[in-house]
């Protein structure tokens, strides 16, 4: 029989090999949900600014992934797109592109979104339209749901602005205005007795009447893609004179003579519930938040990283959260330019707020 000392290495290694498999392994944490930005009129993708949003996601949830729309092969070309092109077109492009890749595609699973200015009103429209995409959270700051009603001020050298501006005061229901100048295409008028889109408006629309539902023949996909998220946050900024009307933030109506506001409940399109957003409400899924004593696009790291903290990440259950306003803290000052006030989030960018640390 073989001594007894001679097993010892034996049990030694079955002992350890016994306490190995039996510790259990650390799951890898969950990734978060990769997130689509689409940036307002007037920026360009290869902005600073944007860029710098995009490393704070990537703060707050690491190994985000963060695909920013480009209509253009460089910045100058993108930039353009944002004023001239059709909606119609510039948004299947990106249904076309998002729902091809392996990361954003309906395939892998769902997404998040986020749109300064009139890319939240655009990723609206992608979500309504696109079978290739799946989204969980659409958040929105400063974006024209209910359309506008004129443009502001351009800045003095500010070609681009100001060739949408003429056309969009020219004849704004052409065909060609409407397939061509993107204001154009979601510029609203109002029958001022009705509170509804004017007839002219209603016929001649070449997208926002589309994909706001406001025409008899109503797109029930539309109500069905919208009316399936988890959170639609929209955040106004109570002293925007950039969004006109600034209301339209909400899906507020404003009567042109009186100045009354209607709010979306009141309206007839959250009653006959034409996009799903009663759905969303009646499941707490619609955020209205204001950004207190702040002017379009008056953005701050501390209130970017309470949104993405609170609207994006791994999948989970979302809490249920206040409609509540945010209080808006002392914005970083910069030096003074002309510029287009559609382009304002272009000269703002996060160099002045540690993105790593700092009060959340």
């Amino acid at each position: 029989m073989a001594p007894l000392t001679n097993l010892l290495p034996l049990l030694t290694l079955l002992t350890l090999l016994t306490t190995a498999f039996s510790t259990p392994i650390a799951s890898p944490a969950p990734s978060p949900l990769p997130v689509v930005l689409w940036h307002g009129l007037g920026d360009r993708f290869d902005n600073d600014g944007l860029t710098d949003i995009a490393d704070l996601l990537q703060v707050v949830h690491p190994r985000t992934k963060v695909h920013i729309v480009a209509l253009g092969d460089d910045g100058t070309a993108d930039q353009r797109a944002s004023f001239f092109g059709s909606l119609t077109d510039q948004v299947s492009t990106v249904c076309d592109t998002l729902s091809s890749d392996p990361v954003f595609s309906s395939k892998t699973g769902p997404i998040d979104m986020l749109g300064f200015s009139q890319g939240g009103l655009f990723l609206r429209g992608l979500l309504e339209t696109c079978p290739g995409i799946r989204v969980r959270s659409l958040v929105t700051f400063g974006s024209p749901h209910n359309g506008i009603a004129d443009l502001p001020a351009c800045g003095t050298w500010d070609l681009l602005c100001k060739g949408a501006q003429g056309a969009l005061k020219g004849n704004k229901w052409s065909e060609w205005v409407q397939s061509n100048i993107v204001p154009a295409q979601y510029f609203r008028e109002t029958d001022q007795e009705t509170g509804l889109g004017s007839e002219a408006y209603l016929n001649g629309s070449g997208w926002l009447a589309d994909v706001n539902n406001e025409r008899d023949t109503k797109d029930e996909k539309y109500r069905g893609r919208l009316g399936s998220l988890e959170r639609f946050v929209m955040y106004g900024f109570e002293e925007d004179q950039t969004l006109l009307p600034k209301e339209t933030a909400w899906f507020a109506e404003v009567n042109a003579t009186s100045g009354e506001v209607t709010g979306l409940r009141d309206r007839l399109m959250y009653a006959q519930d034409w996009l799903g957003l009663k759905v969303l409400d009646e499941k707490k899924a619609l955020v209205f938040r204001m950004v207190k004593k702040a002017g379009h696009m008056d953005l701050t790291a501390k209130l970017l990283r309470k949104a993405f903290a609170e609207f994006f990440g791994p999948e989970r259950e979302l809490e249920e959260v206040p409609q509540e306003e945010v209080p808006q803290e002392e914005v970083p000052q910069e030096e003074e330019k002309q510029v287009s006030p559609w382009s304002a989030l272009t000269n703002w960018r996060l160099q002045d707020v540690s993105l790593a640390g700092g009060d959340w």
